[in-house]
């Protein structure tokens, strides 16, 4: 077989993607046409500058999805092949057999695999970590950063200064002491899952407990049900085999979450929550000044039925533009983290291993560590195009 050029590659790369242009298509289509019932969602669609980004980052996440579900890579993105070695993009593979792609699209690496199926793998393990863990993120700093800013007093002064002594560490610095083996061996990161993960069990059951307080029978069930499904999955993302923190049987744990993921999961929680508490704690010392929530006081309402129900909604603008600001911050520092080599296994096909892996032999070849930083590139501007057009809406309400 004959190398491919560069056009034949762009349109086998177009095909590869149908899947992802079916998706965005329908998304699209449906979002456009209901746009109007779908709040500042919908008014995203009249910012052409926030349509763009919310394009990019759904991309990814759709190339993350369908990758996942072998729909678009070519070929395994662990597997080597003999003679691929640091191949350029085009190159035919040797002995090919029947039903098996016969190109590396974008190249071989230095350990001879696919950098396209690599760049596909990549894109889900960072559209399931980034977003989940600021996720994680801000169910931790909402439920500190609502009573610090409307109590104050002590709480609020010793809440503050456990965030500033958090962010006094240089987040590098900070990471690379939470992911080194010998930290993890010490089972520090499973004891902080087990602290930080509870977050957003608090969160719920304060929430619905507030919102249903006059009303038991309703509540009780209610709180039964979610409080045990949440406390299940909650059980499981902590619970690991072998490890410090070994709490369900393998026949209940939902989860198999491997231990380099959950350490990097427990790292960006850790090292985001101040911040977003600190974002939450001065929107609510500035909203329960405002004229509603003295009016709810009067009323006799409770105090976390102000701070989730009357707050909280108020103040969803900004937080919904820092979330969108701070998955683009965490993909960053996952890609950091992986080009340092921290955290994930070596041979995971996440975007900032496989441009660590590229680096090594830049001078001489370009197509291994181009592709993923690209990649990288992308969803991180999509994700800041996505925040101020988000942003330009909110502002207009």
């Amino acid at each position: 077989m004959e190398p491919m050029n560069w056009w034949a590659i762009i349109a086998q790369i177009f095909w590869q993607f149908i899947p992802v242009w079916i998706a965005l298509i329908l998304l699209f289509s449906v979002s456009f046409i209901y746009k109007k019932r779908l709040g500042l969602y919908g008014k995203l669609y009249d910012s052409a500058i926030g349509l763009i980004g919310f394009g990019l980052v759904m991309f990814w996440v759709f190339v993350g999805v369908f990758g996942a579900m072998d729909f678009i890579i070519t070929h395994d993105p662990l597997s080597q092949v003999s003679g691929m070695k640091n191949k350029p993009p085009g190159t035919p593979m040797r002995g090919a057999t029947a039903g098996e792609f016969g190109y590396y699209l974008l190249g071989g690496d230095n350990l001879a695999r696919d950098v396209f199926s690599r760049v596909v793998k990549g894109a889900w393990i960072v559209t399931q970590i980034a977003p989940l863990a600021t996720l994680f993120a801000f169910m931790v700093g909402i439920t500190l950063g609502l009573p610090a800013g409307y109590y104050g007093g002590r709480l609020d002064i010793l809440l503050s200064f456990i965030a500033n002594l958090i962010l006094a560490f240089p987040v590098i610095l900070l990471f690379y002491l939470l992911v080194t083996p010998e930290i993890v061996a010490t089972g520090v990161p499973s004891y902080m899952a087990t602290v930080l993960f509870v977050f957003p069990l608090i969160f719920a059951g304060v929430l619905l407990n507030s919102r249903f307080h006059t009303q038991p029978k309703v509540r009780t069930p209610l709180l039964i049900i979610v409080l045990g499904i949440m406390f299940w999955t909650y059980l499981s993302l902590v619970s690991e085999p072998g490890s410090k923190v070994d709490l369900l049987p393998s026949s209940l744990d939902l989860f198999d979450i491997p231990g380099g993921i959950l350490v990097v999961f427990v790292s960006v929680v850790f090292v985001n929550a101040p911040t977003v508490f600190r974002i939450v704690r001065g929107l609510t010392l500035d909203i329960k000044t405002r004229d509603y929530v003295a009016a709810a006081q009067t009323r006799g309402e409770g105090s976390w039925y102000i701070m989730l129900w009357e707050i909280l909604p108020n103040a969803r603008g900004p937080l919904i533009v820092d979330f969108c600001l701070r998955i683009g911050y965490t993909t960053i520092l996952l890609g950091t983290l992986g080009f340092f080599g921290l955290g994930l296994p070596p041979e995971s096909p996440d975007w900032g291993t496989t441009i660590n892996e590229g680096r090594k032999l830049l001078s001489i070849y370009l197509h291994p560590a181009l592709p993923p930083a690209i990649a990288l590139l992308s969803l991180v501007l999509g994700l800041n195009l996505l925040a101020d057009g988000l942003r330009e809406e909110s502002l207009k309400d």
